[in-house]
């Protein structure tokens, strides 16, 4: 059991029969009156957000989620393949599921498979992915005195702003939270 005066950012409870993440919290105490906590709580199976308050001697049931490493196998349709490294165990997963992020990961990479009571509701890619450009168009000598970026597109399809001395054949490392260019490879 939580209480609402533990909460803290990402810890995990179960409400009314939904499972909700602390995304940011604040204890308030007014000059009067009793004091109270301001949330901002995401359901972890939908991924709604919203803002509630609570009284500090509400409790809750902690919720543990599972994150467990599994490698991207392959795609096939609108189903993810992800295949457990300990047991060797192939898991289909839905394409409604994957974030907007999992257009940086290719196949046999490492991923972070987030279950509830054995039910899949998310996959973390890792934070950095090394991919090599195949598309961009060649910079111009002498279009370098500012800092400009153009779009380039990597081996998994998604396309990224980089800078102008990026040519295509070139390695370079992205932030899969932002999806922002890092570096050269």
């Amino acid at each position: 059991m939580v209480t609402a005066g533990d909460f803290r950012n990402g810890v995990t409870f179960e409400m009314e029969g939904n499972v909700y993440s602390i995304i940011e919290f604040q204890h308030v105490k007014p000059g009067k009156g009793a004091a109270f906590v301001r949330t901002k709580i995401r359901n972890v199976i939908s991924g709604a957000v919203t803002e509630r308050t609570f009284n500090p001697n509400d409790k809750y049931p902690t919720a543990f989620i599972e994150r467990k490493d599994m490698q991207y196998l392959y795609s096939d349709g609108d189903l993810y393949y992800f295949m457990d490294t300990e047991s060797y165990e192939q898991i289909p997963i839905n394409g409604s599921v994957l974030t907007d992020n999992f257009k940086f990961v290719k196949e046999n990479m490492e991923c972070k498979v987030l279950s509830y009571k054995g039910s899949v509701f998310g996959v973390e890619p890792p934070n950095f992915v090394e991919l090599e450009v195949t598309k961009t168009e060649p910079g111009v000598k002498g279009d370098t005195a500012t800092n400009t970026l153009k779009p380039a597109t990597v081996e998994t399809g998604a396309e990224v702003r980089v800078p102008l001395f990026i040519n295509e054949g070139e390695m370079i490392r992205i932030d899969t939270r932002t999806g922002e260019y890092m570096e050269r490879a």
